[in-house]
């Protein structure tokens, strides 16, 4: 069971359970605490149940068992419309025959204020989104990017404590889509508002996020702040699924402590962290991020030292990604900083490799 530490849940998620079919479960007992205030980032990959559990908070499905607090009461059976929480989608989902302002308007007049409340909230929103001088303006006279600020504003405009986004930034290019990761994190930062935010793009949840619950098969895998979800995944599914990451598959031969011995099948044995092994004589999965790869290492620099025999060279600008052939694995990925001066590599080069315990992590067979 995952949950925060938080007993002032803002939102909680308790014992969830979601079947479409009445059989298979896509959501597998859901159990997290949001605080108030949280950027809190459900990342997984198609069909790991992340927009399933959205949609449950937002009143668009209902949870098959379990059950849904937001600020302390039980929603199960409150109608969406009375939740008092924003979304926004990845389509937009604005009005093609109102204007801007009409579309910030709607949500304001369907909660019946009056008119000059409206107009002072509806030029709030739209300025907090830098989109002051388009309120006559249609969506269809907009770019995509102000379409989607509009989409955000919309969902602010009435003050909620929550909001909700289902991959909002998927419709975008890729610059677009960065520089709007930043805008709505600045926008989160500024109201100090709870996100729950549902996406399959890695880097925008890293970019975004306060933590990020990562699903997979209906079941968070992993809780926790960008870094650490980066730097200490608990699983190779979580291993793999954050950021690049080079995979050695071998047998527990010998643990103490916090540290192991894993043997490879090639026969060289790398020292690790133990973190999720079943005990010696069991498989493990070795996690090693390539930033944490270092070429003909200096004396004492690692405690992990290989022969590499550099396969491809790729420039990447702020960085060069070499593949390798380590202990029998051709896939073995090195980065290495431009600013380095182990950039003088070509195709068919022998060189020393190394790392340390503290950056290989002992894990379970994916």
């Amino acid at each position: 069971m995952i949950k925060s530490a938080s007993s002032e849940a803002f939102v909680r998620f308790d014992g969830v359970q979601k079947s479409y079919d009445g059989v298979n479960l896509v959501v597998k007992d859901l159990n997290v605490d949001i605080p108030r205030g949280e950027f809190l980032t459900m990342l997984g990959p198609s069909g790991s149940g992340k927009t399933t559990s959205l949609m449950m908070l937002a009143g668009f499905e209902t949870a098959t068992h379990g059950d849904i607090y937001l600020d302390g009461q039980p929603i199960n059976h409150v109608a969406p419309h009375k939740r008092g929480i924003g979304m926004v989608f990845q389509n937009y989902a604005l009005f093609p025959h109102m204007t801007v302002a009409e579309n910030l308007a709607f949500p304001l007049q369907v909660r019946k204020m009056g008119k000059a409340d409206i107009e002072t909230k509806v030029n709030r929103a739209l300025d907090m989104v830098e989109l002051g001088p388009f309120g006559n303006r249609r969506p269809a006279q907009l770019s995509g990017g102000q379409q989607q600020r509009v989409a955000v504003a919309r969902a602010l405009v009435f003050e909620p404590e929550l909001i909700l986004m289902d991959e909002p930034l998927g419709a975008l290019d890729k610059n677009l889509r960065e520089q709007m990761q930043y805008e709505i994190k600045h926008i989160h930062e500024r109201l100090g508002v709870t996100v729950v935010y549902v996406t399959h793009d890695q880097s925008e949840a890293l970019t975004m996020s306060s933590r990020i619950a990562v699903f997979e098969d209906g079941r968070i895998q992993q809780l926790a702040p960008p870094t650490d979800l980066y730097e200490k995944p608990i699983n190779s599914f979580v291993a793999q699924f954050i950021g690049e990451n080079n995979k050695l598959s071998g047998t527990v031969f010998a643990a103490q402590d916090n540290h192991c011995d894993v043997k490879l099948p090639t026969g060289e044995v790398v020292r690790a962290l133990n973190i999720n092994i079943g005990g010696v004589g069991n498989d493990s999965t070795l996690s090693l991020r390539p930033e944490r790869v270092f070429l003909d290492p200096t004396q004492g620099q690692c405690n992990n030292l290989f022969s590499g025999k550099v396969e491809e060279l790729i420039y990447l600008g702020d960085h060069m990604r070499v593949r390798m052939n380590v202990c029998g694995h051709d896939d073995f990925i090195v980065k290495v900083p431009n600013a380095s001066d182990k950039t003088g590599l070509t195709a068919g080069d022998t060189v020393p490799v190394g790392w340390s315990t503290e950056d290989c992590r002992a894990l379970d067979v994916i």
